[in-house]
């Protein structure tokens, strides 16, 4: 089937804020609130017909730009200012397939955001929202649900100059091999703040919702963690043994992945800190059990070097490095095994690279889930990675992105950090709660994620459009402000 043409027609952009209930501490950031961006988007296709589609996503602080001269204020203005970029490409942009949007505007969205001084990640997040809002009315109007959009390519996915490394790859073949799930585990993250037992707490936040890690263990039942490091081998040792000593008693036969969130400086560094968890007694469960290390080193390191014996120890993926459609590829040359997948870095960037991990197992003859259903571990692959997501829009299409693509498990922190839908209206969490009533539930005075033996039910994401049988109260927000970038003063990298 052909990949139906559309213009985009009009692009609203709103915010409200997200307040934490309990801080949230990664790389060099502790997080407590930050606004939330919602995309509106109505596109024509070629017969007339036309159609809303919607996206959301956190403006998160240093994370796409960890200068720590820049205020989590300015970091908010960097992203506003990507995504004012993509609007002005797109609304002016004529007709063209949903893929094709994302592929012709590429280049002169990160051209224009390097001259504002917005590295390519940043530059990616205005393309990444919209692209989402566009599919999501592409499927609308043709009343499929995303997957099938996907699965028929009626986005118009194809290997062009953007992905040259994938010449002679089966596109059409390798998309109708995906399926959506019905269910998928949730990966817990453990906060470089976050208490571990009772004893790390000097208050609580007292809402009824777990607080510790003993406390998520009990409640949620879940078997997958995400444990972050800060850099100092010494404390992150000592809060590895104690995060072990709670999941080695509690926690059952679980799985672990490891997060250095670019807090290190060579690979060296990481290499010290594994060989001395490896030293360590109390850590050998801990260590049998980690699944991959991600991004322990600074972008600006993470692919100046080879991995050397780093990769031989366990698998390490890059996240923050995933800045360009070509990094994954960069990345592999060192002896990277796998990349992130985050909605905020593209849908289309999810996608191809998840085809990269299929069409390179094949080359080396290694087990692909695809293929096999059971991958081997040295294969390449694909992880899925959170941005405090929150509930309704954001968290509904990344999990249905990353469950098309075959993975079978997904950091989740939104749910944690934040009351569930508390500070919505409550016309809007019902709406969400009726639609999707697999996914969430009422509880402790709102609505919010349902976690049930470490899974997350999502069957409910396959009706017509991208993920959602409900929409969010556009009323209850502001338009999003004109960016105040870049500032006359803006420090430099």
């Amino acid at each position: 089937m052909n990949a139906p043409l559309l213009v985009v027609e009009a692009i609203d952009l709103f915010e409200r804020d997200v307040r934490l209930r309990m801080p949230f501490r990664f790389g060099i950031v502790t997080l407590t609130r930050a606004p939330q961006v919602f995309a509106r988007v109505r596109v024509e296709l070629a017969d007339g017909s036309t159609a809303t589609g919607m996206a959301a996503e956190l403006l998160a602080p240093k994370w796409f730009d960890k200068n720590p001269r820049l205020s989590n204020e300015q970091n908010f203005d960097q992203l506003r200012a990507s995504l004012a970029q993509a609007r002005e490409l797109y609304l002016g942009g004529g007709a063209d397939t949903a893929f094709g949007h994302f592929e012709r505007h590429h280049a002169a969205q990160q051209q224009r955001c390097a001259a504002q001084q917005l590295n390519a990640l940043v530059a990616g997040y205005g393309p990444a929202l919209i692209d989402r809002a566009v599919l999501d009315g592409l499927a609308r109007a043709q009343n499929l649900p995303f997957h099938a959009v996907v699965r028929d390519n009626l986005c118009g996915l194809r290997v062009g100059e953007l992905t040259p490394d994938l010449a002679g790859f089966d596109v059409d073949a390798f998309v109708r091999r995906l399926r959506p799930a019905a269910h998928i585990d949730a990966r817990h993250t453990v906060g470089l703040v976050d208490p571990i037992t009772a004893a790390d707490q000097r208050e609580r936040v007292g809402d009824g919702l777990p607080e510790t890690l003993e406390e998520v263990v009990a409640a949620y039942r879940q078997r997958w963690f995400k444990l972050k490091v800060g850099g100092d081998v010494d404390a992150d040792v000592d809060r590895l043994v104690r995060i072990a000593a709670v999941l080695d008693r509690d926690a059952g036969d679980y799985r672990a992945t490891l997060d250095g969130n670019e807090q290190y400086d060579d690979v060296d560094g990481v290499l010290a800190l594994w060989r001395r968890m490896r030293a360590e007694p109390r850590l050998a469960s801990l260590c049998r059990r980690i699944e991959f290390v991600e991004q322990p080193i600074r972008r600006h390191a993470a692919l100046a070097q080879p991995l050397g014996a780093l990769a031989a120890e366990r698998p390490v993926i890059i996240d923050e490095s995933d800045d360009t459609l070509d990094a994954f590829v960069r990345a592999r040359a060192l002896g990277y095994r796998g990349v992130s997948s985050k909605t905020c870095k593209g849908i289309y960037k999810s996608i191809v690279n998840r085809a990269r991990c299929l069409h390179w197992n094949r080359a080396e003859a290694l087990a692909d889930p695809l293929d096999a259903g059971a991958a081997d571990p040295r294969a390449y692959r694909m992880s899925a990675e959170d941005l405090t997501i929150q509930a309704g829009l954001a968290l509904q299409q990344d999990l249905a992105l990353v469950s098309l693509l075959g993975i079978g498990h997904v950091e989740r922190n939104g749910h944690h950090y934040v009351n569930g839908m508390a500070d919505l209206p409550e016309a809007e969490q019902q709406a969400f709660l009726a639609a999707h009533g697999d996914l969430y539930e009422r509880s402790h005075g709102a609505v919010r994620v349902r976690i049930a033996q470490g899974r997350l039910a999502i069957a409910s994401l396959q009706g017509p459009g991208f993920a959602s049988g409900a929409a969010p109260l556009w009323s209850a927000m502001r338009p999003m402000p004109a960016p105040a970038w870049p500032p006359p003063d803006a420090p430099t990298h």
